[in-house]
């Protein structure tokens, strides 16, 4: 039983440390670089994180519906 919170606890702190990720690849970091404004990069990287982000809720809204179909 220990060993579970220690395991949920080092989870828990993992999921609440804000990590900002520099997602881009080789070649778009390379052009985006090349920008002066930097605007286009900032765009490029909140679109990966949007891409990244809805595979993660489309599976935490089907496990949701399968808790529910499970309680009634």
């Amino acid at each position: 039983m220990r060993t579970k919170q220690i395991f949920l606890l080092v989870v828990v702190t993992f999921l609440l440390i804000p990590i900002d990720a520099e997602a881009q690849c080789a070649m778009c970091r390379a052009v985006l670089e090349s920008e002066s404004s930097g605007k286009a990069a900032e765009g490029i990287n909140n679109g990966i994180v949007y891409l990244m982000a809805v595979p993660y809720v489309l599976v935490a809204g089907l496990f949701y519906f399968i808790y529910r179909k499970m309680r009634s």
